[in-house]
C-alpha cells in the first residue's frame, strides 16, 4: 500500500503549529515575558485559519495547496518581521490582511466575469498600464536608487507592483488569439514601451522580470522559437545599451563580479547578506541570535540572508521548494485550464511569482547581479503582498472554472446514461 498524502489541512495545521511555536520563543527573548508577541501569534493563527476556512467553504474548486504555500511564506515573512521589528510586523499583517481581501475579489473577477480577453478591454488596459509606469517616471519619487514609487495621503505605493497584472492580462490575451502580424506588433510595441519606462525608472528588478514573463508567455502562446530568439537579441541588445547608457547599472554589475572590492560603500550590502549565508550554516543560529541588523534592507530585499542565517540554509533551501511546488501547482491548472486565455493567463501569474522568487534569491547569494526586488509573500511591503495575493487569486479563479467545468460535465454525461 502506499503512503497517504497529507491533506492541505494537515499542512495547514502543521505550518499554524510552527508560526505559534516560533513566536513564543519570540516572547521568551525578554524578561518580563512579551505578551504581544503570543498574541500577536495568535491573532495570526487564527486569521490563517479563518481566511482558510471560509475560501474553502466559498470556493470547493480552488487549489488549496496554493494557497497553504501562500500562507505558509507569509507566515514565515511575520515571523521574521516581527523578529526585526515588531511596528513593521503590524504593518505588515494589515498588508497581509488586506491582501487577502484583494485574493478573493480577484478570485471572483476571474470566475465570474468573461470581458479580461476582449479587444476593447485589452486596449483600455495596456493603454492604462504604460500610463501608470509613465506618470510614476514623471511625478513618482524616488526610493533606494528607483523612481518608482508614488505617495497618496501618506501612504506610498509601487505602481510597478499593480501594472504586473495589467501586463500578464494583456499579453495572454494577445497570444490567445491567433497569431496575425499587426497584432504581434502591436504586443512588442507594449511589452517594450513597459521595459523602457521601467528601465527609465531604474527598477532593474521590475524589468528583469517583466522580460523573463514575456519571454515564457511569447513561447507557451507562440510556440516559434524563432520568435524567442529574436526576441532574446532584442532584450539582450537592450540590457548591453542599459549597461554602456547608465552608471547605476555598470555599478550593479561591478559590484557582482566583485563585492569585496568596494566593500565599504557599495559592496557592503552584498557581502553582509552572504556573510549572515554563511553564519547561519545548515542548521541556523536560532530565531532571535543572529545579527541581521548589520545587513541593509534586511526586512525587504534581503530578508531571504536573515531567514538563512537565524533558520539555517537547509530551512532556506526548503522554502525554495516550496516556490517549486507552487510553479507545479500553478503549471496544473494552467495545463486543466479550459480556455487558451485561461491557459496564458495562469502560465503568467505563475511565472511572476517564481521568477520574481528565483530573482531575488539569486542576487542575495550572487547567483546574479542585485536588483532589490522583494520576496514574494515574505519581504515587507504593502505593493508587494496585495498583489502577490491577487495573482494568486487569478490563479485560484482560474482553478474555480476548471473545477466548475469539470463537474458540469460530469453531470452532462451522468445525465446522458441510460
Amino acid at each position: 500500500m502506499g503512503r497517504k498524502k497529507p491533506s492541505a489541512a494537515a499542512l495547514l495545521f502543521i505550518i499554524m503549529v510552527f508560526e505559534l511555536s516560533a513566536f513564543v520563543l519570540l516572547s521568551l527573548r525578554v524578561q518580563p515575558i512579551d505578551l504581544g508577541a503570543i498574541l500577536f501569534g495568535v491573532m495570526m493563527v487564527g486569521v490563517f485559519i479563518l481566511q482558510y476556512a471560509l475560501v474553502n467553504h466559498f470556493f470547493p474548486y480552488i487549489d488549496r495547496y496554493i494557497l497553504i504555500i501562500a500562507n505558509m511564506l507569509a507566515a514565515v515573512g511575520l515571523i521574521v518581521q516581527y523578529r526585526l521589528n515588531p511596528e513593521i510586523a503590524f504593518k505588515q499583517a494589515g498588508w497581509l490582511a488586506l491582501g487577502m481581501i484583494a485574493m478573493v475579489f480577484a478570485l471572483l473577477g476571474v470566475w465570474k466575469l468573461a470581458v479580461w480577453q476582449k479587444r476593447r478591454v485589452t486596449y483600455i488596459l495596456a493603454g492604462g498600464g504604460i500610463l501608470l509606469l509613465a506618470l510614476t517616471l514623471l511625478m513618482g519619487r524616488s526610493a533606494g536608487g528607483a523612481t518608482s514609487w508614488f505617495s497618496v495621503l501618506g501612504s506610498t505605493f509601487q505602481p510597478s507592483e499593480f501594472v504586473k497584472l495589467i501586463f500578464v492580462a494583456v499579453l495572454a490575451a494577445v497570444f490567445a488569439q491567433p497569431l496575425q502580424k499587426r497584432r504581434l506588433l502591436l504586443c512588442f510595441g507594449f511589452c517594450g514601451a513597459m521595459l523602457g519606462l521601467l528601465v527609465l525608472q531604474r527598477d532593474l528588478g521590475a524589468a528583469l522580470l517583466y522580460a523573463g514573463t514575456f519571454l515564457i508567455l511569447l513561447y507557451v502562446g507562440t510556440n516559434k522559437l524563432s520568435l524567442v530568439g529574436l526576441s532574446l537579441i532584442g532584450l539582450g541588445g537592450g540590457a548591453y545599451a542599459s549597461y554602456r547608457l547608465f552608471d547605476h547599472v555598470r555599478v550593479r554589475v561591478a559590484i557582482w563580479q566583485n563585492p569585496w572590492a568596494a566593500y565599504e560603500s557599495q559592496g557592503y550590502q552584498i557581502v553582509q547578506g552572504l556573510i549572515a549565508l554563511a553564519s547561519g550554516g545548515l542548521l541556523g543560529m536560532g530565531l532571535g541570535l543572529g545579527a541581521p541588523n548589520v545587513i541593509p534592507a534586511y526586512h525587504t530585499d534581503f530578508i531571504f540572508a536573515v531567514i538563512c542565517e537565524e533558520f539555517g540554509l537547509i530551512f532556506g533551501v526548503a522554502m525554495i521548494a516550496f516556490y517549486v511546488i507552487f510553479i507545479v501547482r500553478g503549471a496544473l491548472i494552467a495545463l486543466n485550464a479550459k480556455t487558451r486565455f485561461d491557459m496564458l493567463l495562469a502560465f503568467g501569474c505563475t511565472s511572476m511569482i517564481t521568477l520574481q522568487s528565483f530573482i531575488i534569491i539569486g542576487g542575495v547569494i550572487k547567483l546574479i547581479p542585485l536588483t532589490g526586488i522583494t520576496l514574494p509573500f515574505v519581504s515587507y511591503g504593502g505593493s508587494s503582498m496585495i498583489v502577490c495575493m491577487m495573482l494568486v487569486g487569478v490563479l485560484q479563479g482560474i482553478a474555480a472554472r476548471n473545477g466548475q467545468a469539470e463537474d458540469e460535465m460530469l453531470e452532462q454525461m451522468e445525465g446522458n446514461r441510460p
